[in-house]
This record gives structure tokens, C-alpha cells and sequence, in this order.
């Protein structure tokens, strides 16, 4: 009985009668992520009309259009005739992305599972706090919560698993752990991963011109900072809990 052969990427498929869903992989890696950015990007800058909305996954393009006035083959004729320009896993990141430096207290009662995670990843406390402030992670895609980031990648010592029990809830600003990748809550939910760090970002503003802080390929860094520092921002009010905003230049 023969096999059916992989798909090649990248691929182009159908999603309902509006949408169309270009995808560079099967699994998340920083080349395919990248693809996913660069890409979009490029589809925004064609303007086309009938094109609705753009947007992106972890390793995916969605594309929403009027089918009235964009057909779907011309459509899926404009978005080959474009994957076929350049690598895409190869493309410069888009331009406009920001670089967030965000005061966070990891571990205390705020995030209170540190340390099983640095036991996970065979670290000390105090090792986990150094490796994870120093992270420079990006904004892989925004799901699951209006505004809420997946963040990564992290290095191979946090390939760690979910947790086999959900936690009732974290708050607001809570930073889980699972699978090299960092999770940034917008809302109190429920989570499978691990709350390692707490910081004072409000992701989704619904009054807001423009509801969420984070975009897809914006950059952060959660920085130590002490559980009373964490406080004092927190009581003086800074916004967004005290983060530093930059563009990317490079």
C-alpha cells in the first residue's frame, strides 16, 4: 500500500469561501516564522483589492478576501506569482517592528512556579531568572486571547512539557513557560503552562484606537527586576508596568 507523499512547501489551500491559508511548514522554527512575516507583509504592501484582512500563525498566512470582487483564482495566481519572487525563509524581517524591555519579577508568590521550571530545564533559580531576562524573544503570533503573544524561541534546555493539570487561573501580565516558548496573558484564564514570571503589561485595551499593544514580529525582553520594584512601578502607575518602547533597527 503506497504512501501518500508529504506536501511541498510552501502551500497554498483554500479556507472556506473567503479565505486562503499559505503555509511555509509544519512545525515552528525561526526560518519559517520569519517566512510567515516577511510574507504577509509583502501581501500588504500589494494592495489588492478585495483583499479583507491579513494574518499570521506560527507558520501560516491567512488571507480573508470578497470573493465578489477578488476571484478566488486570481487571487491564488497573484499569491504563487509572489511566493516564487525570493526565499521567504530567507527574507529580512518587515520593517516598523518594536523592541519592548519589559520590568518583570520572576518567581515570588506573583509567579509562583519558577522554580519547577528552572528544575525542568536543570537550572538553579537563580541561573533560570539570568537566562530568561536575557532573552531577546520575538512575537511569533497572537492567539487564544484578544492581543496575547507566543513568544520564542527560547533555548533548548526550555523544551519543557505542559503541565498534566491546568492552573485555575493566572492574572493579567502573567508570563507562562512550555515548549521553548514564552506565553504573555491579556486576560485572568485558565493555563497548562508554567508561570514563571509576573510583569504589569496591559495587552488589550477594547477603548483603544488600536486594542492590542504587541504585533506579530515586535521584540521583547522580560528584564529581573526585585518583587519591590515590581511593587513601586506598580503603585506609582507607570505604564505598562514601567516597559521601555524602541523601534528595531536591524
Amino acid at each position: 500500500m503506497s504512501r501518500e507523499a508529504p506536501p511541498t512547501y510552501p502551500l497554498i489551500r483554500n479556507v472556506g469561501l473567503s479565505g486562503m491559508l499559505v503555509s511555509f511548514g509544519d512545525q515552528l522554527d525561526e526560518a519559517t516564522n520569519r517566512a510567515t512575516l516577511a510574507f504577509r507583509s509583502a501581501v500588504n504592501a500589494l494592495g489588492l483589492s478585495g483583499v479583507v484582512e491579513t494574518a499570521t500563525s506560527l507558520a501560516s498566512v491567512f488571507v480573508r478576501f470578497d470573493a465578489a470582487d477578488l476571484p478566488h483564482d486570481r487571487l491564488r495566481g497573484v499569491l504563487a506569482d509572489l511566493l516564487q519572487t525570493r526565499d521567504w525563509r530567507e527574507a529580512p524581517l518587515p520593517q516598523g517592528r518594536r523592541f519592548w524591555r519589559v520590568p518583570t519579577v520572576y518567581g515570588t508568590e506573583l509567579a509562583p512556579q519558577l522554580a519547577e521550571a528552572a528544575d525542568l530545564a536543570g537550572l538553579s533559580e537563580a541561573a533560570a531568572i539570568n537566562e530568561l531576562g536575557a532573552a531577546r524573544v520575538r512575537v511569533l503570533t497572537i492567539g487564544f486571547a484578544p492581543g496575547q503573544p507566543y513568544l520564542g524561541t527560547l533555548g533548548e534546555a526550555w523544551d519543557i512539557p505542559r503541565q498534566s493539570e491546568v492552573t485555575p487561573q493566572v492574572p493579567v501580565g502573567a508570563l507562562v513557560l512550555a515548549i521553548r516558548q514564552f506565553v504573555l496573558f491579556s486576560t485572568a484564564s485558565p493555563t497548562g503552562w508554567r508561570h514563571v514570571g509576573q510583569t504589569g503589561l496591559t495587552l488589550f485595551q477594547p477603548e483603544a484606537a488600536d486594542p492590542f499593544a504587541l504585533r506579530a514580529g515586535d521584540e521583547l525582553q522580560f528584564e529581573p527586576v526585585s518583587r519591590a520594584a515590581f511593587q513601586r512601578l506598580r503603585d506609582s502607575g507607570a505604564e505598562q508596568g514601567g516597559a521601555i518602547v524602541s523601534e528595531v533597527t536591524s
